[in-house]
This record gives C-alpha cells, sequence and structure tokens, in this order.
C-alpha cells in the first residue's frame, strides 16, 4: 500500500505542476515547504502543535493556528492562539481565542475570518435534532460561532448558529455524537464576499449571505458527501470540496473518498476523483484540495499524510507522504501517525515565494 512508504513517491516531471507544497504535521510542532524532490527547503517552528495547518500569504508570511489548553474538552481540532510569522519565523501578529477551531482566513481587507465554538443555551439544546442518543454529555451542546476581526482585535461581523440557522432543518447525523452541533470545518470568502461554510456532521455546505446572515445556497448530501471537508469557490464559478464519505453503515469500508467540483447552478458534479480501486483513496477525516493553475488537482489524503497531484484526467503525476510520525509515548495519544489536515502548492514565482528560495 502506498501509505506504507514515506518521501516522494512519484514526480512526472512533464506533466506535474513546478512549486513547493506547504504542510503542517498534525500534534508536531513544525510547519515544512518541500520542493518537488521531497525536500525540505524551508521550515517554520510553532509553540505548540498546530490547531490543524497552517497557509503562506501572498506577502510571504505564514498564518498558523496553534492549540492553546482553554478550549472545551471532547472537542477536536482546536486551535486558539492565530499567529502570523514572517519568513523568518519571527511573529508579527497574534489573536487569542482559546475557542476558535478548525479554520482562519485572511481575508482581502486585512482582515481575519475565524470559527469558533460556544455552548448552546438549554432552549437551544431542545432544538437540536438526530444524532446518536445519550451521547451529549449531560445536556450539554456546543455549536459554531464565526467571527472576523481587523488586525487590531475588534470584531466586524458575526454569525451564530444559536441564533441564524434554523437549526431544526439541519440534523445531525446518526453515527455522530451529540456534544457538538454541527463541526463546522471550513470557513472562507467567496469573490462576491460572502462566507463559504463547510459542517461535517449534517453533510451541509452552505454560502451565508454576509448582510442578511441567510443561506444564499446550499447543499446537503449524506451519500456524496459523507462528512466533507474544505469547501471553496474555484475561478471559473463552480464550487470544490473533499468528500471524506466517512459513513461505513451505509457504504461499507471501502467506499472511498472523492474530490468533487460541483456547478453551483445545478448542482451538478462536473469532475470528480476517486480511487483506482476505490479504497484505495479514503480518508475518513480531515484532509483537502487545491485547483493548481495549471488545471491540475492537489490532494491532501489527511489521514495518510499522503500529498498527491492528478490531472484531469484523474492520472496522478506527482506522490509525496510525510515521513514525521509521531514517536511511541506521545502525550497527544496518536503515536504512529503521520496526519496532516491540508497541503498546498506555491509556484516559484507566486506572491507566496515572491524569490525567497533562489
Amino acid at each position: 500500500m502506498r501509505y506504507l512508504q514515506s518521501g516522494l513517491i512519484t514526480y512526472d516531471r512533464g506533466r506535474a505542476t513546478e512549486g513547493y507544497t506547504l504542510f503542517s504535521p498534525l500534534a508536531q510542532l513544525k510547519t515544512y515547504l518541500i520542493d518537488m524532490e521531497g525536500q525540505v527547503v524551508h521550515e517554520w517552528d510553532l509553540p505548540s502543535p498546530p490547531g490543524n495547518y497552517a497557509y503562506l500569504q501572498s506577502n510571504g508570511n505564514l498564518m498558523a493556528a496553534c492549540r492553546t489548553d482553554g478550549r472545551p474538552n471532547s472537542l477536536a481540532a482546536g486551535g486558539g492562539l492565530m499567529i502570523e510569522f514572517d519568513w523568518d519565523g519571527n511573529r508579527v501578529w497574534e489573536y487569542l481565542d482559546h475557542f476558535q477551531h478548525h479554520d482562519f482566513r485572511r481575508l482581502p481587507n486585512d482582515n481575519l475570518i475565524y470559527l469558533g465554538w460556544e455552548k448552546f443555551s438549554e432552549e437551544t439544546v431542545k432544538r437540536v435534532q438526530g444524532g446518536l442518543a445519550g451521547t451529549d454529555h449531560g445536556g450539554e451542546i456546543w455549536g459554531d460561532y464565526i467571527r472576523e476581526v481587523d488586525r487590531d482585535g475588534n470584531t466586524q461581523w458575526e454569525w451564530h448558529a444559536e441564533t441564524d440557522l434554523e437549526i431544526e432543518r439541519y440534523p445531525i447525523c446518526p453515527i455522530c455524537h451529540r456534544n457538538e452541533y454541527a463541526h463546522g470545518n471550513t470557513v472562507t470568502y467567496n469573490r462576491a464576499g460572502d462566507v463559504m461554510v463547510s459542517w461535517r456532521h449534517t453533510h451541509l455546505v452552505a454560502v451565508i449571505d454576509r448582510n442578511t446572515k441567510k443561506f444564499k445556497w446550499e447543499m446537503s448530501d449524506m451519500a456524496l458527501f459523507g462528512h466533507q471537508h474544505d469547501f471553496q469557490e474555484l475561478d471559473n464559478g463552480n464550487y470544490l470540496l473533499f468528500a471524506n464519505r466517512d459513513h461505513t453503515d451505509l457504504h461499507g469500508p471501502h467506499v472511498g473518498s472523492r474530490v468533487l467540483e460541483i456547478d453551483p447552478a445545478n448542482k451538478d458534479v462536473v469532475w470528480e476523483y476517486k480511487g483506482k480501486p476505490l479504497h484505495t483513496f479514503f480518508s475518513p477525516h480531515v484532509s483537502g484540495c487545491q485547483r493548481l493553475p495549471s488545471g491540475n488537482t492537489l490532494i491532501c489524503e489527511g489521514i495518510w499524510g499522503r500529498i498527491f497531484e492528478v490531472t484531469p484526467d484523474a492520472e496522478i503525476v506527482w506522490e509525496y507522504v510525510s515521513p514525521y510520525f509521531i514517536p511511541d509515548g506521545h502525550p497527544s495519544g496518536r503515536d504512529g501517525h503521520n496526519q496532516m489536515f491540508r497541503a498546498y502548492r506555491y509556484a516559484a514565482d507566486s506572491p507566496e515565494i515572491g524569490g525567497r528560495l533562489d
């Protein structure tokens, strides 16, 4: 199996999209930038394990969310300390919210938008439908808020599931715990300035109108998505996401994940990547995707620490498996894992790299 190997596996120099690939091994203290040969060309030290991932900004600075100890018990993928590092690893900006989790994005207006947790009131808890009975931790359920802050930490916009969402319309998946509604894992802006969100436990992706705070587009499909991640808009106006398809009670253990491109006008799948055979590509959680300028797609099969690039015809032209495995006895309890949340490719002449590796 490919995930039993590590390092560079495949490199088709004629068809791969040249550049540098960034990733952050989960539960470890480094973010790495590697070249097409799989060699580390730059790295950043993190003060604590990543609250999932990091990415480069157009000025070459790294944005990362790092774990703090203030997040709610039993809820996964918490960050808390959002830090901007310069190329040399110096902190140039930071913002603390212990309840931040999963995603955080620097916006074109230089504000930061992120997902956070807040505890539902007793009345709101009664509105939550679905999920596994008896798994709400004595009646306690946490839901999502979305917050946008400026460079000075002032809140510029907020959205709250408790007050801005018709919770009854979106029941929790029957195999999920009820301690959380509904496990947001993506927040970003589209080109129109509206907010794109993915909620894993309701198989729901949606676009929130920034002005009305209501959905202006939504799609929920348990069989197709299966706890999806990394919902985003492409340059052509279509939507891209990683469909984990983590639903073994419905599909069986060898269904495989998908990367889907969806036409928002009719919700048709206009392109997909899947494994051949299906079970050779499957990550039940984490994971992401990136459409590259060449038209190829970079895929992060997160649970196996695998990053690979495919052509529009689904041929693999570059593949790398993280060699950074968590050692035995690690306090995270993830001994032996090389998991990652997302990965990104940057061209050598991109603003993010900007000739810094010449």
